[in-house]
């Protein structure tokens, strides 16, 4: 009896243990996701717009900068999990804003993730040679979406993106929705190399500097 119990033991140990060794933390890392929209309506104006168009995340410690890149320009974020403030950059043709946010115009700029709550599924699919676990996430004013996600990858800072940063791993594939716009986020390349510490380095000149209540007149920060 003595020796059965030890073996169980010794099986959940190796269990958990080979759980947790499966796992990647990610401290330093590029995340690359391709974009697809899908505009709801026969007008492909706007799907064209964004045709190529990527997310790529810039992970360094307590520093994330995410660039989402177009035909239409480059608009990039940057947040400090540290003191939570954030720098939004707009370029886009000659018109370029440097927004500049509080910890407390950050989390505001986010409400409507607050409170996610997730629900998972018993359903898999393979991004990037990475199983990956299907969630709906349920937003407070009722809204949904889906995200693929891997336990195989947890980022060690998860502010760059808002509304998955509660998963229990790296969001592979996720949608988000602007009115009748549904855009899909799927990684396509991811690389530990070193970051270099310059990425998150803020422009001094060249940027119409604005606080986030400013923005706000003008489009915000979406």
């Amino acid at each position: 009896m003595r020796n059965s119990l030890l073996y169980i033991l010794l099986g959940a140990s190796f269990l958990v243990s080979a759980q947790v060794t499966g796992q990647k933390r990610i401290t330093e890392g590029t995340i690359t996701y391709d974009i697809v929209i899908n505009t709801g309506d026969t007008d492909p104006k706007i799907a064209d717009m964004f045709d190529g168009a990527v997310s790529v995340v810039y992970l360094k410690a307590n520093k994330s900068r995410s660039e989402l890149v177009s035909s239409l320009g480059t608009q990039s974020t940057i947040v400090d999990a540290r003191t939570g403030a954030a720098t939004v950059l707009k370029e886009y043709g000659e018109s370029k804003y440097m927004i500049t946010m509080t910890a407390g115009d950050w989390k505001a700029s986010n409400q409507k993730y607050e409170g996610v709550v997730f629900k998972y599924f018993d359903e898999y699919k393979e991004i990037l040679g990475y199983q990956c676990q299907k969630a709906v996430g349920t937003l407070k004013d009722g809204t949904s979406f889906t995200v693929y996600f891997t336990k195989e990858l947890v980022p060690e800072n998860r502010d760059f993106q808002y509304a998955n940063r509660s998963l229990p791993g790296l969001a592979m594939e996720y949608e988000s929705s602007l009115g009748k716009i549904k855009i899909t986020y799927t990684v396509s390349k991811i690389s530990f190399n070193i970051v270099p510490v310059s990425k998150f380095d803020l422009p001094k000149t060249g940027y119409r500097v604005m606080t986030y209540e400013e923005s706000k007149k003008i489009g915000g920060t979406e």
